[in-house]
Order: structure tokens, then C-alpha cells, then sequence
């Protein structure tokens, strides 16, 4: 699956923003299916690992355009953890997704929070170890 510009650089990515230990979802989706597996790989390489942003105000955007959209409640806690292990703080994280309030709206945004205030809590726990 590392064929082409943004494969080989996914799992770098990925490495930069994952816990440790996670499975990267295209190794999760490979049988089941390899085209969407490949597409994620590729994907995350190519846009997350392209020049003119660093992760962290990668990481920012993402975790605002998955509270906007709301339903992908899962890819926005991996994501706030990724910001959070990019170099974003906690109240960053908390002014961005304040910010999709006025966009995208209230309960998208209170909804994002709950997701945040998981992710933060368990932040602070490792830190505290």
C-alpha cells in the first residue's frame, strides 16, 4: 500500500499522531476493503504530510471540520488526541471547537465538546503520570 506520493508518508503521519499501539485503519480495513484501506493511507500522508501548515494547525482544522460535520464522533477523539501529541493545548483545542459553534452551530460544537472533554481528561491523566 506505500505506492504513490502520500502512502509512504501516511504511517509517518500517522506515527506523529497516534497513542501508542494504535492500528493504523487501513491495516484495520485491508481485507475488508483495501481500496478505502489505500485511500486512508494515501490520503493522510498526501494531505496531513504536505508543507505550508505544521500538524499541529493540521490537527486544529481537522478536529473542526469533524465537529462540523458531526457524526464522526470516533475520528474526532483520535484527532484531538492528535492535535493535543502534535503540540496543541488543551485550551486550543477548546477555543477551535468553540469557534464551529458559530458556523456550524450550537449543538454540533456542545456535542464536539463532550468528545473533547473525554479526550482532555484522559490528557491529563498521562500527564499527571
Amino acid at each position: 500500500m506505500s505506492a504513490g506520493s502520500g502512502a509512504g508518508r501516511g504511517i509517518a503521519v500517522f506515527r506523529r499522531i497516534a497513542p501508542d499501539g494504535a492500528v493504523p485503519p487501513w491495516e484495520a480495513l485491508a481485507d475488508l476493503a483495501p481500496g478505502l484501506a489505500e485511500a486512508a493511507e494515501h490520503g493522510l500522508g498526501a494531505v496531513l504530510g504536505r508543507p505550508g501548515l505544521d500538524l499541529r494547525t493540521r490537527q486544529l482544522a481537522t478536529i473542526c471540520v469533524l465537529a462540523a460535520l458531526g457524526g464522526a464522533e470516533p475520528q474526532l477523539e483520535f484527532h484531538i488526541g492528535g492535535a493535543l501529541r502534535a503540540g496543541a493545548t488543551p485550551r486550543e483545542v477548546v477555543e477551535a471547537l468553540t469557534q464551529v459553534s458559530l458556523y456550524a452551530g450550537v449543538p454540533r460544537a456542545i456535542n464536539a465538546m463532550a468528545v473533547a472533554r473525554r479526550v482532555l481528561a484522559a490528557h491529563d491523566e498521562e500527564e499527571e503520570r
